[in-house]
């Protein structure tokens, strides 16, 4: 029998082709997706799809083997505006899911945390899993918070959780609307022959890391114990100057972003696709939904 995995957010833009690979590989996938953010045309129809919040979801009907958790409130100025609701999603939904994975004996739990937002300004670069976390939003401050009760579920029941640190993903299916997607942005304007506004100078870094080699990355904790964190990305700085070079974007700067962190590049070589090819195809799959 194939095994069964549970993939909240399912029907957004990283959690949907982690549907795909899972499928690829012969399991059983069901998904958990509230549609608040993600997208039904991205679901995979093999799946077992269960429209509702992650805090509504049916987990001793669904009885999973792994439980792969991208479902969050994502939106880091919502965080900074509302930090009770980001609390409540992202905190308290993921909770609730630690425990009933304990409840029904699942083997391995994922989640999808975060690199620059839970180590805030470099104090060294690339940052290491070991840097100090001092996040600087409330978004940040609840994917850290996610975490210690994963170290707590695992000490004391024995929870086999993996917390994968997220550099800034791109990739086909990313939403162009995104608080956190510039290389969506950048390329939804690019087709509409418009200027993209860029937050001051352009000079602050990223850590750009392709879709694909974030798939990858799951999909080999998923078949491992290990605790981790680990950081997920290409330990290459690329300024939001060189990205819309890169993507032959027009762009004039606008006021600097407050608070906007001005580095974040992340010790990791997990992230191996060159960024020129990730964003080729990247523009070319934004270019095929276009037409």
């Amino acid at each position: 029998m194939s095994r069964h995995v549970l993939v909240t957010g399912g029907a957004g833009f990283i959690g949907s082709h982690l549907v795909d690979a899972y499928l690829e590989r012969g399991w059983r996938v069901s998904v958990v997706d509230d549609l608040s953010t993600g997208d039904r045309g991205n679901l995979n129809p093999r799946t077992e799809f269960y429209e509702c919040d992650i805090r509504e979801a049916p987990l001793d009907k669904i009885r999973p083997d792994v439980i792969n958790h991208h479902a969050a409130q994502m939106d880091v100025r919502r965080s900074v505006a509302d930090p009770v609701f980001d609390a409540d999603v992202n905190v308290v939904g993921g909770v609730w899911l630690l425990q009933k994975a304990v409840e029904l004996g699942v083997k391995r739990f994922i989640f999808a945390s975060t690199g620059g937002a839970i180590y805030g300004e470099p104090l060294f670069a690339p940052q290491t899993e070991e840097h100090p976390a001092n996040p600087l939003s409330p978004y940040g401050c609840a994917k850290l918070a996610v975490e210690h009760y994963m170290n707590y579920f695992r000490a004391v029941h024995g929870l086999r959780a993996v917390a994968l640190r997220y550099a800034n993903v791109y990739g086909p299916r990313q939403n162009s609307k995104g608080e956190a997607g510039v290389v969506a942005i950048f390329i939804d304007k690019k087709l509409r022959g418009e200027t993209a506004t860029i937050n001051g100078d352009g000079e602050q870094t990223r850590d750009f890391v392709y879709v694909g080699d974030v798939v990858a990355a799951n999909l080999a904790v998923t078949d491992s114990s290990d605790p981790g964190p680990f950081n997920v990305g290409t330990g290459i700085e690329t300024s939001v100057n060189e990205l819309a070079s890169l993507l032959g974007v027009k762009a004039v700067h606008g006021p600097s972003k407050t608070g906007e962190q001005r580095r974040s590049v992340l010790a990791s070589n997990l992230g191996r696709t060159p960024l020129a090819d990730g964003l080729r195809e990247t523009l070319e799959w934004f270019e095929r939904r276009k037409t």
